[in-house]
């Protein structure tokens, strides 16, 4: 799997990061989640991770010719919304050597894979139950 670089939200010690790939997906690096009542509302099949992100790291979106990288709709089991304001993205847990290669990865961090489709729906504007989802951020 070949990654291109879009962007990361640094501070000393953490470094979630967004890759595009060549296989039509976004890879997102960030922060593993052990909060066992957030994994709680979660339904993650094996072979399946989540990570927690600050929201700006999808400003970066841009860059690979999106609009906007504004997340306008909070989808389940994709991405929920914490209380902080950070996201969770759940997807396939990265494994492919080239991949990871490629990459820096402290202990505390996991990278998923979400298809690019699956992200672009989330910059739409929500319809219906999708605002009264927002508007219920994840315990």
């Amino acid at each position: 799997m070949k990654l291109r670089f879009l962007g990361k939200n640094s501070t000393v010690g953490d470094c979630p990061t967004l890759y595009a790939t060549d296989r039509d997906t976004y890879l997102v690096q960030g922060w593993k989640v052990f909060a066992n009542d957030l994994l709680m509302q979660l339904e993650v099949l094996e072979g399946e991770t989540v990570v927690e992100v600050p929201s700006e790291l999808f400003e970066h979106l841009t860059k690979d010719g999106l609009p906007t990288g504004e997340i306008k709709r909070i989808d389940d089991p994709i991405m929920i919304l914490t209380p902080t304001g950070t996201f969770v993205v759940q997807g396939r847990e990265v494994t492919d050597p080239e991949a990871l290669a490629q990459m820096e990865i402290p202990d505390y961090e996991s990278v998923v894979e979400v298809p690019v489709a699956a992200i672009t729906a989330l910059l739409e504007e929500p319809r219906g139950a999708d605002l009264k989802r927002r508007a219920q951020p994840a315990l």
